[in-house]
């Protein structure tokens, strides 16, 4: 796999950018994007037009959805186990650290979930691959670029807080942690860079970037940072849920998420650890100035980690309602 990671120059980085978009074959094992052409042809359909709709009235669902997807797999691999409540037998992702209060979009999940059961006249189509379809049907939604997704995930029947705990990466990570967050999944400094750019879309709680706005060393932008205080107090627990965007055009994809790195204007520190004098320096500057090539290899990455460790085959199982497991 070509890696930019170690790049030096801009220039160099749009070569290695072409060969990765070109060659990078993503690990998809038995996924298929046909895989439901025979059974059920309307699913894909299905699921594009209840996201259009979720997304029409009220834009930001488009980043929540694709959010949901990264919080997925990055968990044990993308099994649907983000959708899953608690039970008597396991406590499950949705309380942990990285989701409570913030992930989002569960309804729209059951909403597409329902729909697709009905267009397929039965339990097909399973609530991984409806998070993987909802996620670039979300992008396309906001202007975004389309690809095929493979397909043929199915559900897992048991989640873990503890691990979504520990394997998220969290918004006050410095880079090296980054890199090695991404890299225990199988995942490039390319990677990172690329699917951190999602953060071209929607917004984050206060509670993520407060110690940016009132931290002195902190390389947040003062103009930027002296209008973030109006929408997140100093004080701990005052203001915890205020939103405020991730950069300037949270309702578009496009490449405005590089060039406010680019400026300092990086909401989360884990964002601006991308362009802080490290090694995805030259990367961040050449997604800045090149959006068409953000778009083009950002679907690549999208594929890579939407295929981590599926349950395919007979592993796992196909869950008629996407909060919980089946039960016989």
């Amino acid at each position: 796999m070509a890696s930019l990671g170690r790049c030096s120059f801009v220039v160099a980085c749009a070569a290695a950018a072409m060969a990765f978009a070109l060659l990078a074959t993503p690990s998809s094992g038995q996924l298929d994007p046909h895989f439901y052409d025979h059974t059920c042809p309307q699913a894909l359909p299905t699921i594009k037009r209840v996201v259009e709709e979720a997304v029409a009235a009220e834009p930001r669902m488009g980043a929540s959805l694709l959010r949901l997807l990264f919080h997925d797999c990055f968990v044990n691999g993308c099994d649907g186990s983000v959708l899953l409540d608690d039970t008597p037998f396991f406590t499950g992702e949705k309380n942990a650290a990285p989701n409570m209060n913030s992930a989002r979009g569960f309804d729209v999940i059951d909403r597409i979930k329902a729909a697709v059961n009905a267009a397929c006249r039965g339990n097909v189509v399973s609530c991984a691959d409806i998070i993987a379809v909802a996620a670039r049907d979300s992008v396309v939604a906001l202007g975004g670029p389309s690809y095929n997704v493979p397909l043929g995930r199915r559900d897992a029947r048991t989640a873990s807080q503890a691990a979504a705990n520990n394997s998220i990466p969290a918004p006050t990570l410095n880079l090296d942690r980054l890199v090695s967050n991404f890299a225990s999944h199988g995942l490039s400094v390319q990677d990172l860079v690329l699917l951190s750019g999602a953060h071209t879309l929607g917004f984050s709680r206060c509670t993520n970037f407060r110690d940016r706005l009132y931290n002195e060393t902190a390389t947040l932008d003062g103009t930027l940072a002296a209008s973030f205080r109006n929408v997140c107090p100093r004080a701990t627990g005052s203001g915890d849920d205020n939103l405020a965007p991730l950069d300037p055009t949270p309702a578009r994809f496009d490449g405005a998420y590089y060039g406010s790195l680019l400026r300092n204007r990086g909401v989360l520190h884990s964002d601006q650890q991308l362009f802080a004098g490290g090694i995805t320096d030259a990367l961040v500057t050449f997604y800045g100035a090149n959006p068409e090539a953000f778009r083009r290899d950002f679907v690549v990455a999208m594929v890579r980690m939407g295929s981590l460790s599926p349950l395919t085959g007979s592993s796992g199982e196909i869950r008629y309602n996407c909060r919980q497991v089946n039960y016989s």
